[in-house]
């Protein structure tokens, strides 16, 4: 039998030994080195550890400016992330951008804002108890996404949020984040079938009449994709939830492949997601599947939003070449015609896949992220 490598753990391989090297990266171990954490003697808490002295945590978090990219981690593998774990402390989560890279490649295989990709980017706490992303009170943001790599590993945050550094320059911070981490992984062999996670996020505000909204296009290489999340602004009344999702793979043109039968039913949940007996919308949290609602407030939040995910780690959807993925955006007329909608729509699509990868889609820029 093959020598067990650490990676892949579950309930049923828990007991089994093997030679991985566990490591972590914080604030108060920058590179990961063994007997190397908590020994700052200077950190933006030191004054909360004045009397105690080194190893009373004195670097919980770093800051990070208005404008400023800092490097989270630079690993060499072989290896692979397990878990992460952020909170940041900032005015818009679309405002942190994550940037995973994958050995060498000069372009990011993940790009993200950092709330959605943990499916939370209103930063207004909502319960997720997924196998691969928790979200714990009050803004634990966690990700269980299983991410080898070979060479290396580098992992970046942008903090974008360069049009409030005005209002923030009276008080010393010059609108800078605080952002408190901890990443853990892995140095281990890789098995040769283990394919790059890759993540990218797009959004429509609105999505043009009469057009699909596109969660993912352009992937080249053979890979599997895991996972959608979806963040869904509503700008008529009626259900809103109508449309197919639609994976174009291998060749495929005017028609997919796999073709679902409605947005709710995508979601693993049927008519509305309602609740026949209070008839409103339910909120639910499983292993693969979630939603999340923000209700108008009466004041200042008046769009309903859905927050939803759906994970394929039972049902990976396998390409050999390409894919794209798509959703319709349907309601209802009242004379009972589809209602083509213009809402405000944004998404991460989530897959493995081998390299070199294609570069992602742009991001859009700072004001185009923004939810207001």
């Amino acid at each position: 039998m093959k020598k067990f490598n650490g990676l892949g753990m579950h309930m049923g391989n828990l007991s089994r030994l093997s030679d991985a090297k566990t490591r972590s990266l914080s604030p108060e171990n920058f590179d990961g080195a063994k007997g190397k954490g908590g020994m700052s003697k200077n950190g933006p808490a030191a004054t909360c550890a004045r009397g105690l002295g080194q190893g009373w945590k004195i670097s919980p978090y770093i800051r990070i400016k208005a404008g400023e990219t800092v490097t989270l981690a630079d690993l060499k593998g072989p290896g692979a992330i397990q878990h992460i774990w952020l909170t940041p402390v900032l005015n818009q989560w679309r405002f942190a951008l994550l940037r995973i890279y994958w050995d060498g490649q000069k372009n990011p295989s993940i790009e993200c804002p950092i709330g959605d990709f943990f499916c939370d980017p209103m930063g207004k706490y909502k319960q997720i108890s997924s196998l691969a992303v928790c979200v714990n009170p009050l803004s634990g943001l966690n990700s269980y996404w299983e991410m080898p790599f070979r060479k290396s590993c580098r992992i970046t945050v942008e903090n974008i949020d360069i049009n409030r550094k005005e209002i923030y320059k009276d008080r010393g911070n010059e609108g800078g984040m605080t952002l408190y981490y901890q990443i853990d992984y892995a140095l281990t062999e890789v098995p040769e079938d283990a394919a790059y996670l890759h993540a990218q996020f797009r959004r429509a505000n609105p999505l043009p009449y009469k057009e699909v909204y596109t969660l993912l296009d352009g992937v080249k290489g053979k890979g599997h994709y895991v996972g959608t999340y979806m963040f869904w602004g509503l700008n008529n009344n009626g259900w809103w939830g109508e449309g197919e999702i639609k994976f174009y793979m291998d060749g495929d043109k005017e028609f997919p492949t796999i073709c679902g039968t409605g947005t709710e039913d995508y979601f693993c949940g049927s008519y509305c997601f309602v609740d026949d007996v209070k008839k409103e919308y339910t909120e639910y949290s499983t292993p693969y599947t979630g939603v999340a609602l923000h209700k108008p407030d009466g004041l200042n939040q008046a769009v309903q939003r859905f927050s939803m995910y759906r994970w394929h780690i039972a049902d990976p959807v396998r390409f050999e070449k390409e894919l794209k993925v798509t959703i319709q955006a349907l309601g209802w007329r009242n004379d009972g015609r589809y209602l083509p909608l213009q809402d405000d729509i944004s998404s991460v699509a989530f897959w493995y896949q081998t390299l070199p990868s294609a570069k992602l889609t742009a991001l859009p820029a700072r004001d185009q992220l923004e939810i207001i």
